[in-house]
Parts: C-alpha cells; sequence; structure tokens
C-alpha cells in the first residue's frame, strides 16, 4: 500500500532520461475541478507513474491510478461509493505542434519550462476516468422505479391525442 505523497512538481525530461518510476497518493481534497464535477472528496488516490521514452525517442509516462469516490447517485442523489480506476499512457510535449505530431494511442501533456504540474495530470486523468452515470442496486436506492414515474404517461398514451387537423374541421364547419 502507498503511504508516501506524491511530489506536486516534477522535471518529467529528468525522469524519463533515467526511467524512473513515481509511486504516491495525491490528495482528493487538492482537486477543486474534482470537487466541481462530482462534490467535496476525501481520501488520496493512488498514483504510480513511469517516466519513459520510446524507440522514437518521445518521452512519456505510463500511468495507473485508483481511487474511491463517493459519487451522486443519479436517482436519489444520495452519494455513493465508487472505485475509479484509470491506465493512461501520456506524451510530453513542450507546444500545440509537437502535440499534434503524437500517435493516437498517447494523450499529450503540455510541459512548461521542464516542469510537469503531476496534481493537474492526475486530476485530469481523474476526471476523465469518472463514470458516465452511476446509481445505486434499485434496493438499496431511497427512490424507487415507481416514485420517478409520474404516471401521467399511462393515462396521455390510452387517450389518442386530438389532431391540429381538427381546428381546421371545425373552422370549415366539417365535423
Amino acid at each position: 500500500m502507498l503511504i508516501s505523497p506524491l511530489p506536486i512538481r516534477v522535471e518529467p525530461y529528468k525522469l524519463a532520461a533515467h526511467g524512473e518510476r513515481l509511486a504516491g497518493l495525491v490528495s482528493l481534497a487538492d482537486m477543486p475541478r474534482l470537487t466541481e464535477a462530482v462534490g467535496q472528496q476525501s481520501g488520496d488516490a493512488q498514483v504510480w507513474l513511469d517516466f519513459t521514452i520510446d524507440a522514437q525517442g518521445r518521452r512519456g509516462i505510463e500511468g495507473h491510478l485508483e481511487a474511491e469516490l463517493q459519487l451522486p447517485c443519479r436517482r436519489c442523489l444520495s452519494p455513493m461509493a465508487s472505485v475509479v480506476e484509470s491506465d493512461f499512457l501520456l506524451g510530453l510535449v513542450t507546444s500545440d505542434a509537437l502535440a499534434a505530431n503524437l500517435p493516437s494511442t498517447h494523450e499529450p501533456v503540455l510541459v512548461e519550462n521542464e516542469q510537469l504540474n503531476l496534481l493537474g495530470v492526475v486530476e485530469d486523468e481523474l476526471i476523465l476516468s469518472l463514470p458516465q452515470v452511476v446509481y445505486h442496486d434499485e434496493a438499496d436506492c431511497q427512490v424507487s422505479r415507481d416514485q420517478l414515474s409520474s404516471g401521467a404517461g399511462d393515462v396521455e398514451a390510452a387517450t389518442p391525442a386530438e389532431s391540429p387537423f381538427d381546428v381546421l374541421k371545425h373552422l370549415k364547419g366539417k365535423h
């Protein structure tokens, strides 16, 4: 189990040149965009990062992250524990032009002044890995399927809707 925090800023080109591996924890409470997307979180994300240079000389990061988040159930809106995991492959670039030259297997990550903000990278990957929809099991949810439907749809389906052309019939005097 990881116990040490991941550094916030690193020099990724030096780490790639030495084939370094970083592993550590990142506090979920330090991620404002994640908080905005799914609410306040507690705990840590576990992160493993391998800094590499491939056969074409591209510097990159092969990474894996895991976090247990409290995500709102889309049915009852109460939080539920969800494990989010992601494997990712990042290509280190210094400009948008270089990002366009990366293969489709790599996501570009911008390195400015030889520094990389790892907190931002981890937060980006975590947000991209969020599930689209989260529901409790129906037996565990505070809102049942019956409470979600108003029942009005069944009544409307039983009686046919008036045709908009019925008004024209009445205007022309044809019943």
